[in-house]
């Protein structure tokens, strides 16, 4: 027996696929000269990005809601509170520059130092694990908070999560490798102040522009640093990465001033608990005498280390207010602490 067919009902569901996801049908994504990237994909309405939602569930951009979904609880609900303008482009380095620490770092190549820059090289590697594993940690927390219309942000961070992750087992394999080991664990007083931020600019003013700023200096001193050509391209490698997390940082602050400059004050007094904390923790004893040590080219030029260390710590400082400067917070030099500000040119 046939049975009859609804056209009551057919009709009904043509009108609900007549929305707004259905009005895009026939516009093209085209590839560019990068092939088919985010930026090539924001089209039509797929590209509107609002400036707040207050959807909860995993709606995809520009698809058409139900009633009924069951909400996910995301917490971010305005554009300005977790985005930068740059995501996409960091988004899509991040995928073309991946490196694997097994295989791209030329192990095999490593000789043995004598014993006093092992153990310098060692102590500074178990202090780039325990930084670059938090720096994988925050981003991950973050992460379930964003929602779908931000996608960009949200994929973005997850690239840093796969760096940190690398650079936490390139540090810790190096460590290893040469039969010297992790050694003393650091004060990492900083590293809690990341973790308890409540507020994603918060967390990405210490962290990104901050803290990973200071270390990107850090991994760009890499050819001083570095005793044998295995350790340069390791500081090498994770400087370009870190690159990347800078200037996602840079560009959130930029846009959150730009957006909400009522914030203004808001981000200094993130800035001043940040600043104090993390001068106290690179100072830590042991990281200096390692990180000097290194710098000089053994115990005995202790003298000529600490002078590099200084020029180290001076690049610090400037390359941070620079980067302060192009987020728009030049006023912040003017409220530096004088430990900082003692070595701006």
């Amino acid at each position: 027996m046939v049975m009859a067919i609804d056209t009551r009902e057919i009709e009904a569901r043509v009108q609900e696929l007549s929305g707004p996801s259905a009005a895009e049908w026939g516009v093209r994504a085209r590839p560019g000269k990068r092939g088919l990237t985010l930026d090539d994909i924001r089209i039509g309405s797929y590209g509107e990005i609002p400036e707040s939602t207050r959807r909860a569930t995993y709606l995809p951009r520009g698809a058409e809601a139900r009633s009924g979904v069951a909400s996910v609880g995301y917490t971010i609900r305005d554009r300005a509170d977790v985005w930068a303008e740059n995501a996409t482009f960091l988004y899509e380095e991040a995928l073309q520059r991946q490196w694997s620490s097994a295989t791209d770092i030329p192990w095999r190549e490593l000789s043995e130092l004598p014993e006093d820059l092992e153990r310098a090289m060692c102590q500074l590697c178990t202090y780039l694990t325990e930084v670059e594993f938090i720096a994988g940690d925050v981003p991950g927390k973050w992460i379930p908070q964003i929602p779908a219309e931000y996608f960009e942000a949200k994929l973005f961070l997850s690239t840093q999560v796969m760096d940190e992750a690398r650079h936490f087992d390139v540090f810790r394999k190096r460590a290893l490798v040469n039969g010297g080991g992790l050694l003393q664990e650091t004060g990492a007083a900083g590293l809690r102040n990341i973790m308890d931020g409540r507020d994603f600019s918060e967390m990405s003013a210490i962290m990104h522009v901050l803290s990973e700023g200071f270390v990107q200096s850090l991994f760009r001193c890499g050819e001083w640093i570095g005793q044998t050509d295995v350790d340069k391209r390791i500081f090498r490698m994770c400087a370009q990465d870190e690159s990347r997390h800078l200037a996602f940082g840079v560009m959130h602050l930029k846009y959150v001033l730009e957006k909400e400059p009522e914030r203004r004050e808001e981000i200094h007094a993130y800035l001043d608990k940040g600043e104090g904390v993390l001068f106290t923790e690179i100072q830590d004893n042991a990281m200096f005498e390692a990180v000097a040590l290194l710098l000089g080219g053994g115990r005995d030029k202790m003298d000529l280390g600490v002078q590099k260390f200084l020029a180290v710590r001076k690049k610090q400082i400037n390359e941070y207010v620079h980067r302060l400067d192009v987020a728009g917070l030049g006023d912040r030099r003017d409220r530096l602490p004088a430990f900082y500000s003692m070595f701006l040119n």
